[in-house]
């Protein structure tokens, strides 16, 4: 069948149809997860030779119907066994699940249809063709995940199909919560770090959703640029920092191992009912990272970098858990198309500059904590807005100006060598003046996408018309006699405002007016 894909009709209108493109193969594995099939991928490879062929592909991309009609024409029809794995149900997939299991029962096919939330689905089980013992041990070694659960369910697939597959080696089951290095997987915790070592020793926490989908390679970047900084590292993993029974055993590790720092690459706040995190045992910094789901170019386009939802995941709610943000790790990206499976697959790919500089940034930390306090330099940075005074150091429902003096006190109470100095509300208040040429020396320094920005909403720095309240058309000698300007002061209220006042004149009368009226200065007669 020829199909030209040009516009969407049909059943769904919303969707448009899709030609995979994919050969037939023994086996064909389905699902709406990149995890899952990620996995299935690294299985495959794994057996090196010892699986059928097989095809992947995401259900994404066959909702409309004549893109299912496509697939099963093209590479389902001679399939010898299929497994679907379907997240939500059959009203998920309804229409590909009626021709998928119409084919599997006219041709004889293995056919498994598994529910993606590991709790037992009749609809599902009805449409599948393979016994229910075989669904039950297919979707065991789904739900537990891994690269070697994910050799073993295809080769259980073909053994269902009447197809050779060879032995699989390994361990099936993996551990809910664990110690992993990249070197050598899942390890015993008492081997996490060198028992007489005296490096600096880095946590890199992350989900276990991430090592069962073989999608791993942020945080092995993590791992060796921690190491290339002098760090003993090691990995825990967790399907969560709220569940009670991992967030019990990742306190417990975290409290053992006496970590110097902690990168964090989960989600979301860990704090429990009982106001703690796992991850606070320890009482070191957290470094929270972002695993972003868009790919890099939407991070690079973004004004805001990342996605609204990636900043609510990464960034905003673990801040409730006093997380220190280190920077974005790595973005999901679709690989080249690999030519054995017909399948490109997304994966969280890391960023080499992104890594270096939460690596550099963690290693800096580590550095400062084990300084003394009074060899410590403090800084604060407040928020301020151009041209609005009134909202410098704002924050709703907050006395940020006392909270900065209150943090002051209380470091200098620890040690922390803090110059004393006016009250911030008057010492904030006050202008800072650069020189022009300064001014602009420090301007250069900026990328120039940012310079380019800041010009284009202020204008040149050379042609702001407060320039002019500081500036002669010809050389001048200023002399003041110090008894008038005492008199001067005494008569004329407010003397400390009009620099700004000046500078409110200018702004005022613009740019164009005050060139025009210098022209006139310098004009002959």
């Amino acid at each position: 069948m020829h199909v030209v894909f040009r516009e969407s009709h049909g059943l769904e209108e919303t969707e448009t149809p899709t030609d995979l493109g994919q050969s037939p193969a023994d086996l064909v594995v389905l699902s709406f997860s990149d995890s899952d099939l990620g996995a299935f991928a690294a299985g495959w490879h794994r057996a090196a030779g010892n699986l059928p062929a097989l095809r992947l592909a995401n259900l994404a991309a066959l909702k409309h119907p004549l893109s299912v009609d496509t697939y099963v024409e093209q590479t389902l029809s001679s399939a010898k066994g299929v497994l679907i794995r379907l997240i939500g149900g059959l009203s998920y997939w309804s229409y590909g699940i009626q021709q998928v299991s119409d084919l599997a029962r006219r041709q004889g096919i293995a056919l498994a249809v598994l529910p993606g939330d590991g709790r037992p689905d009749p609809q599902l089980d009805a449409a599948s063709t393979v016994p229910v013992s075989t669904l039950r041990r297919l979707a065991q070694l789904c739900d537990t995940g891994g690269p070697v659960s994910a050799q073993a369910a295809p080769a259980q697939l073909a053994l269902a199909a009447g197809l050779y597959a060879g032995p699989v080696r390994g361990a099936k089951v993996l551990p809910q919560v664990g110690v992993w290095i990249p070197e050598d997987g899942v390890i015993c915790p008492i081997a996490a770090f060198p028992v007489a070592g005296t490096a600096p020793r880095a946590l890199v926490v992350f989900y276990r959703a991430y090592l069962a989908a073989a999608d791993t390679a942020p945080v092995a970047a993590l791992t060796e640029a921690l190491r290339a900084r002098g760090f003993a590292v090691t990995g825990l993993f967790a399907p969560s920092l709220k569940t009670p029974e991992a967030a019990g055993w990742l306190a417990r590790q975290v409290r053992a191992l006496k970590p110097d720092a902690i990168v964090n690459a989960t989600s979301f706040s860990g704090i429990s009912a009982s106001g703690t995190s796992p991850l606070d045992a320890a009482g070191v910094p957290v470094f929270q990272v972002a695993l972003s789901t868009a790919p890099r170019d939407a991070w690079a386009g973004a004004e805001r970098g990342l996605s609204p939802a990636d900043l609510a995941m990464h960034v905003v709610l673990p801040e409730v858990d006093g997380r220190l943000f280190a920077g974005v790790a790595s973005f999901k990206e679709t690989a080249a198309r690999d030519p054995a499976l017909e399948f490109a697959r997304a994966a969280h790919r890391p960023d080499p500059d992104r890594i270096a500089a939460i690596a550099d940034r963690v290693a800096r930390w580590v550095a400062l904590g084990r300084k003394t306090a009074p060899e410590r330099r403090a800084a604060l940075v407040l928020s301020t807005y151009p041209d609005k005074d009134w909202q410098s150091v704002h924050a709703v429902g907050l006395d940020a100006l006392a909270s900065a003096e209150a943090i002051a006190e209380t470091l200098a109470g620890d040690g922390w060598t803090i110059a004393p100095g006016a009250p911030l509300e008057q010492a904030l208040s006050e202008t800072l003046a650069w020189p022009l040429a300064d001014y602009l020396a420090e301007l250069r320094r900026l990328p120039d996408p940012l310079r380019t920005r800041i010009e284009a909403a202020w204008g040149a720095p050379q042609d702001d018309p407060a320039n002019a309240t500081n500036r002669s058309p010809y050389p001048m000698l200023h002399l003041l006699r110090e008894r008038s300007l005492e008199r001067a002061i005494a008569g004329y209220p407010g003397t400390e405002s009009i620099p700004e006042q000046n500078v409110e004149l200018m702004n005022r009368l613009g740019a164009d007016h005050m060139r025009n009226l210098l022209i006139r200065t310098l004009s002959p007669g």
